[in-house]
């Protein structure tokens, strides 16, 4: 029943969200874009219980939305775009619904590789993370997509999986503090800049705009050190129903606010 009304909705709806979609464009193209954003992406397995499917396909529809919203980002000409897609907490979850994800990362990060989309705009993707965490076939797949655009810079698309922003900062400090160690760096070089560079993100712009989708408004650990002047914009719709009104208006969210950076 949920299903049905839930279809319904959507075909008497869908015309005038287009239609909105068009104004908003017209609207957000005059105005400054972000040239990074942060995608925290909530919600799969509660929309797939609110439409009485199971879990995994919540997953399933989660990955189709990303693949979705890529285009948007590429249409805005957006730069840079990284998204959360699995955290070192998630491990904890029941061994089958692990099981499943990394099943589906397979699958996507080989048809990123594929993606003709990917390398008409030369988008370099890059998986941030502690990839021991991650199987064989998976760690295949992330190095079979990697390799394929390791050359391109246009774009770049980071996702976060087996990631945890505590873990990146305390790695980036070991790293830092073995180089000031075997006299590589001068301790007295050691500014934001310098820490910076010993991060996932390191020679790219932080976050303008960091979007969470679900209604929890929280950052989860993710990015703590890029995201400290990043506009924040959080929405109340679970990731898989995410649609492009709800990607513009972020966008315009942003448009209207004076960033200070602390000034």
């Amino acid at each position: 029943m949920k299903r049905t009304a839930y279809r319904l909705y959507t075909f008497l709806t869908k015309p005038l969200y287009e239609i909105y979609e068009r104004k908003l464009e017209k609207q957000l193209r005059k105005g400054p874009i972000p040239q990074h954003i942060a995608i925290i992406m909530d919600g799969n397995r509660r929309y797939a219980r609110e439409l009485g499917v199971p879990d995994h396909e919540g997953h399933k529809r989660g990955g189709d939305k990303l693949e979705e919203v890529m285009g948007w980002v590429l249409d805005l000409d957006i730069k840079v775009m990284t998204v959360y897609a699995m955290s070192t907490e998630n491990f904890k979850r029941s061994g089958e619904e692990v099981a499943g994800l990394m099943k589906l990362f397979e699958r996507n990060f080989m048809r990123l590789g594929d993606d003709a989309r990917i390398h008409k705009n030369k988008v370099r993707i890059k998986v941030m993370g502690q990839r021991e965490f991650l199987p064989p076939n998976v760690l295949k797949a992330v190095e079979y997509a990697e390799k394929r655009t390791e050359k391109y810079d246009r774009y770049q698309y980071n996702l976060a999986v087996a990631y945890g922003g505590r873990e990146e900062i305390l790695s980036g400090i070991r790293r830092l503090a073995r180089d000031v160690k075997d006299g590589k760096l001068d301790e007295s070089a050691i500014d934001e800049e310098c820490f910076a560079s010993y991060l996932y993100t390191a020679d790219l712009p932080d976050p303008d705009l960091v979007l969470r989708t679900s209604g929890e408004e929280r950052i989860s650990n993710f990015l703590l050190w890029q995201v400290a002047y990043s506009e924040l914009y959080f929405v109340d719709i679970y990731w898989p129903g995410f649609r492009r009104v709800d990607f513009y208006r972020a966008i315009r969210s942003y448009q209207q606010r004076k960033r200070r950076f602390g000034k």
